[in-house]
């Protein structure tokens, strides 16, 4: 069986060597602009009223009810707020506490990578067996090989769309796919990971709260965090058909019981005055600015269709491997970037390095420059 990877995050190390060496960080995925005044405003007026106590362990009920609103309106999914929705302390809570209650010792569950690192864990706590599949070269999902690696054992696939670290967003056709494999396979859930899911950019997103024919095996992933540039916050939200959740909900009391109560009654309020249609729109002129910025620069950039990172390639710079460039970007050129490397438990190495855009203009502007060499 597998062992648990003790080792230090990729974006830690990339983060303290930014501060260490006075860099640019455009390595973890942070934004470093001021949060909504609105929300801010409401944060100082409900900080000082009663809110300061445990929350029920599912969520605020009100904020509960605004998610199901959200879900509706933005994916025409009806949900219970009881029974289907639940309010986590951030979408890395939520995708450890899925795994731990829906994966059992002798299961196995398949990342396509490159992959988020947090995925790899869970299943190994609960006994469990990661497979990893590598994507195709535009990150699109091989289903071949994934109709070929699934088998009586196999309980998960665990999708992320847009897609962290590559920005590629999925098509109808995967989609379909996807429902098909689950057809074959009755035993398969999904888990799938939709933090980036109001930035998409030339194409609409496409969620699995919109099909149908996966709605009633999938558990799906959210983060307000993400959504609302209060990545510190940590908090996120699951959706997950009943049979499901309850089983959910039995891991999540005992690993945290319920989620910051100010943040929840915040966010809550905010729901009901903030756009989240606008938050395409912002960062696609963040991701254009930044192309711009470094078009002439020798690093290729990959298509980028969702999410707040630009995968570079660096290949017609050096032939460095993708760690050793990304130090030496922080050592001698003061930007932090992330090697795609670690992104794969091959650690195959293309070439490629991610950056986050999710900045002020002014630090996306330095950062250029000190990447034109």
């Amino acid at each position: 069986m597998p062992k648990l990877d003790s080792g230090t995050s990729i974006f830690t190390v990339m983060s303290k060597m930014a501060a260490t060496h006075n860099a640019i960080n455009l390595s973890q995925g942070f934004p470093n602009f001021p949060v909504d005044d609105r929300l801010t405003d409401i944060v100082s007026r409900i900080v000082k009223t009663n809110v300061h106590q445990y929350m029920p362990s599912a969520g605020h009920v009100p904020l509960l009810e605004k998610i199901a609103g959200l879900v509706a309106e933005n994916y025409g999914r009806i949900t219970s707020p009881e029974e289907e929705i639940l309010v986590t302390a951030g979408a890395t809570q939520a995708i450890f506490t899925a795994i731990q209650a829906l994966v059992e010792a002798g299961d196995e569950v398949l990342i396509l990578d490159p992959a988020y690192d947090c995925y790899d864990a869970p299943v190994v706590l609960c006994g469990a067996r990661p497979i990893h599949l590598s994507l195709n070269d535009d990150f699109s999902p091989d289903w071949d090989a994934i109709g070929r690696a699934v088998n009586s054992k196999t309980r998960m696939i665990i999708t992320n769309n847009p897609h962290n670290p590559s920005g590629k967003t999925w098509r109808e056709a995967d989609f379909a796919a996807l429902e098909d494999l689950l057809d074959k396979h009755p035993q398969l859930l999904v888990l799938s990971d939709e933090v980036y899911e109001f930035i998409a950019f030339e194409r609409a997103h496409i969620s699995v709260n919109q099909r149908e024919r996966l709605r009633s095996r999938s558990v799906i992933m959210s983060s307000f965090g993400k959504s609302f540039h209060i990545t510190g916050w940590k908090i996120g939200y699951v959706v997950a058909p009943a049979d499901l959740m309850l089983d959910i909900k039995k891991v999540h009391q005992y690993l945290v019981f319920c989620v910051n109560s100010v943040a929840q009654a915040a966010i809550s309020e905010y729901l009901d005055i903030v756009d989240l249609a606008d938050l395409g729109t912002f960062y696609r002129t963040k991701r254009d600015r930044f192309r711009n910025l470094v078009k002439d620069t020798r690093f290729t950039l990959l298509p980028c269709e969702g999410s707040y990172f630009q995968v570079a390639s660096y290949a017609e710079i050096s032939d460095e491997s993708d760690l050793d460039f990304t130090r030496k970007l922080v050592t001698q050129y003061g930007v932090a970037a992330i090697p795609l490397s670690v992104f794969h438990q091959s650690k195959k190495d293309d070439k490629l390095i991610r950056f986050c855009f999710a900045k002020d203009d002014d630090t996306l502007v330095k950062a250029a420059e000190r990447l034109q060499f």
